[in-house]
């Protein structure tokens, strides 16, 4: 029924236009407003869908994983523009990167506190 579907994914924040600097100049990403919500225009094809809420809860969970070549390049040019890395236990490293089992990976939160990641692939 939904093979050929385009589906996309979509979020909430508690602010739109703090939301949509975030996303486009902090971290560079093509965003568009229609309707009072964002689309963030990431490779792939499909838009993902910011809209507001005003009983907004922060995910708990990952809500993007942005795939980087370089995630030590990356985190320090996201520290440079301001980005706090979170911390989850033991083995991330002082850039904040986890680096045990699995991909290297490090976790930040958008101003309406939703994890988002970068992830060396």
């Amino acid at each position: 029924m939904f093979r050929d579907t385009k589906a996309f994914s979509g979020f909430s924040v508690d602010d739109i236009p703090v939301a949509k600097e975030f996303y486009g100049t902090t971290l560079g990403i093509d965003v568009t407003e229609e309707h009072g919500m964002l689309q963030l225009r990431i490779a792939g094809g499909n838009p993902v869908l910011v809209y507001p809420k005003d009983n907004h809860v922060p995910a708990e969970y990952t809500t993007l994983n942005f795939p980087v070549d370089d995630i030590e390049a990356t985190a320090r040019e996201l520290i440079a523009r301001g980005i706090v890395f979170e911390r989850y236990g033991e083995g991330q490293d002082e850039l904040g990167i986890q680096r045990g089992e699995g991909p290297l990976i490090a976790w930040f939160k958008d101003p309406a506190g939703n994890v988002l990641s970068i992830i060396q692939e």
